[in-house]
């Protein structure tokens, strides 16, 4: 009976939502330790009941206009937020992401209420809800915004899976006809962009567990393989191999890499000169 009693409590000590609760904690911790900040953590994440609400609130007064109210913009957030039967899980899986492969991300409340590349990021997920089922002018009115404030501009059609990680952020475009798959890391002055004026499918595909390096240009309808890794400042024009590291304008395979998802890794270093000569 004893037994039994003791695996009860320590179930029932179990969380169905880590991420949150690590949350709350984060920002109690927060107010005890300067009481300045305490309103604004109590306003932002204590006195909201969920994830969701913290988001749809933060987000809603960060993107509303002189022309369209914050309450209109929650609205919106709230109803995608319990309309997508996914959403619950991206949102815990983009936050995961950057507290798990930033350096400077030391709690999960971070990206949460700080951090422009998670903000506009589920901006665009928002979006890209809206455009799906019809509602075109909103979606452009969110992409227009999220550019201005975030200096990241990702066309509402433009397809993402979670666990994405959007590193300091400023300087993204992404194209309409993108497409980039689970488990991505990308710096900052990224495009994913077309090659001319050509309608159609005509954006890169970038497949999961890829990194994407500070000012990188990703050009046409090219794919971008499964773990490969693109070097800081290179232009890509062509398929990259999955698995490999390219580099250079244009950007060439470089190395293969020594093992799967260089976007958890996030290590930037190329093989040096001696490396190169001796393979």
């Amino acid at each position: 009976m004893q037994h039994s009693n003791q695996k009860k409590a320590k179930t029932q000590k179990l969380s169905i939502d880590p991420i949150w609760d690590n949350i709350r904690n984060e920002a109690t911790d927060a107010s005890s330790k300067d009481p300045m900040i305490s309103s604004f953590m109590y306003s932002t994440i204590l006195g909201q009941k969920s994830l969701e609400d913290v988001l749809s609130l933060q987000l809603s007064k960060l993107l509303k206009t002189i022309s369209i109210e914050d309450r209109v913009i929650k609205e919106l957030f709230d109803e995608f937020y319990s309309t997508d039967s996914q959403i619950q899980q991206v949102i815990r899986a983009d936050i995961a992401a950057v507290f798990d492969r930033d350096p400077a991300c030391h709690r999960y409340l971070e990206p949460v209420i700080y951090f422009k590349g998670f903000h506009a990021l589920q901006t665009h997920r928002l979006a890209n809800w809206l455009w799906n089922n019809n509602r075109i002018e909103f979606a452009y009115y969110l992409q227009s915004v999220s550019s201005r404030i975030f200096s990241v501009d990702i066309h509402p059609a433009a397809k993402f899976g979670r666990g994405i990680f959007i590193d300091h952020a400023t300087g993204i475009v992404i194209g309409e006809t993108a497409e980039v798959n689970d488990n991505v890391s990308m710096l900052h002055d990224v495009t994913l962009g077309g090659t001319g004026k050509k309608s159609g499918d005509r954006h890169p595909k970038v497949k999961s567990g890829v990194l994407i390096g500070a000012g990188t240009k990703i050009l046409g309808n090219i794919n971008i393989g499964i773990s490969s890794r693109i070097a800081a400042g290179s232009v890509v024009l062509q398929d990259v191999p999955d698995g490999t590291t390219v580099a250079g304008v244009p950007a060439r395979v470089i190395a293969q890499n020594d093992r799967d998802y260089p976007s958890q890794h996030m290590e930037h270093m190329l093989p040096s000169d001696d490396s190169k000569n001796k393979s």
